[in-house]
């Protein structure tokens, strides 16, 4: 063979030789080459099959959740309906039960407390007995008394008699004018004497009856004071008994000076204006009551008037010195257009409703609000039938597709008198 083919003998045998010694030169990178792209292709297959399990996720569950015409689904709200009725003005005030009479008894005469003849918390009515103090020393006083009264009237009589003989005697001149003058001054004498016991003896009497301690006005006795037993003073500091006059009972309440324009307006049409009570928490309804009478002039340290409001308080629920809140009405507003307060919202530029539309979206509707009464305000700028969302108004917006939710029937195990 000649210089060139050994040549090329030796060329072609080079590689052979190399990947048997596990070299590493070109020949070995050519054989690596299919080790290297396998992981791509995994990758790639993956991708794939990914993709495809959420195409066919979407495609089984889009039937579920879109309606049939495809969009945003109507959101379910409750509505109310705007009507028309009246509807108050009222003043609010802070007010204070007081009782018309409240009477803390007294001991008149000294003595010894012989019965206590009421419960604590007792209603009593005028006369009923409350306390009796021993009265047996009175009793001695009046016996003495009417004594010495049949001992005087007897000298009168003995005067008298006296005085008429005298007469004859004086007119006979038998006796000299100066012993018909003394007999004269004599009978006078004994007059005075009676009257002076008679007086005694109603003194006597009247401390008599001062033992027997009756209740002087219709009311609620508190708690007892003394017991059986007790000596007690006349006229002392402390009471043996106190009672409170509560049917009828009042209301004492200061109004602002502004509001005073409308009370007055409101008495002089003649009507009493009406004063509603409310328990602390402004809630309940205690009593209904009128306005009778006001203070003379306002007080300049608070701007306020003070205004009392009478009650039958039959059921006896407002009690004395209890504090309650007051709602004075001053005018009625006839035929207005009402609507409930929780479907008024209100945001930077005033109160607004969303107004059901006929193809079941909601318009923004700019409304003025004027008087409110409870859960209930008059307002401007809609019709009265007109309906409006009630509820969910965080996820509403001007122009949302909405469903109207059934109206929860009552229940049958309420209570209908509440």
């Amino acid at each position: 063979m000649n210089n060139s083919n050994g040549h090329t003998n030796q060329t072609l045998m080079e590689p052979t030789t190399r990947i048997k010694r596990g070299g590493t030169t070109g020949n070995l990178s050519k054989a690596a080459g299919p080790n290297r792209s396998h992981p791509w292709r995994l990758i790639v297959i993956t991708s794939i099959l990914i993709a495809g399990g959420f195409a066919i996720y979407l495609q089984v569950n889009s039937g579920k959740k879109q309606p049939a015409g495809g969009g945003i689904p109507p959101l379910p709200i409750s509505t109310a309906t705007v009507r028309t009725g009246d509807i108050g003005v009222y003043v609010d005030a802070l007010g204070t039960v007081t009782p018309f009479n409240t009477v803390s008894l007294t001991a008149r005469v000294a003595g010894q407390i012989a019965k206590v003849e009421y419960q604590e918390g007792q209603l009593v009515h005028i006369g009923d007995p409350l306390v009796e103090i021993d009265p047996a020393p009175f009793q001695a006083a009046v016996t003495q008394a009417e004594g010495q009264l049949a001992r005087d009237q007897a000298q009168l009589e003995l005067a008298k008699i006296n005085l008429q003989r005298d007469t004859d005697l004086l007119n006979k001149s038998v006796i000299s004018k100066q012993e018909f003058d003394t007999q004269v001054a004599a009978d006078h004498q004994s007059e005075g004497a009676v009257k002076l016991d008679q007086g005694n003896l109603d003194t006597a009497k009247v401390n008599l009856a001062y033992c027997h301690i009756t209740s002087p006005i219709e009311g609620r006795v508190g708690l007892r004071m003394v017991d059986p037993g007790n000596i007690v003073q006349a006229n002392g500091t402390s009471p043996l008994v106190v009672i409170t006059q509560l049917q009828p009972i009042s209301v004492e309440f200061n109004v602002s000076e502004d509001s005073v324009p409308q009370i007055m307006q409101a008495m002089r049409s003649g009507d009493k204006p009406e004063a509603d009570a409310y328990d602390r928490a402004n809630q309940k309804k205690l009593a209904i009551g009128k306005v009778e009478s006001f203070n003379s002039q306002i007080d300049n340290t608070t701007g306020t008037l003070r205004l009392r409001a009478t009650f039958k308080n039959d059921d006896g629920v407002l009690f004395p010195n209890q504090f309650v809140n007051v709602r004075l009405l001053v005018d009625t507003h006839k035929g207005v257009t009402l609507l409930p307060n929780n479907a008024i919202q209100r945001n930077d530029n005033g109160a607004f409703v969303y107004l059901i539309q006929p193809n079941q979206t909601v318009a923004l509707r700019t409304i003025t609000v004027g008087t409110t009464d409870g859960n209930v305000s008059e307002v401007q700028d809609l019709e009265p039938g007109a309906v409006v969302a009630a509820d969910s108004f965080n996820r509403l917006a001007d122009g949302a597709k909405v469903t109207v939710r059934p109206a929860t029937p009552p229940s049958s195990l309420s209570n209908p008198g509440k």
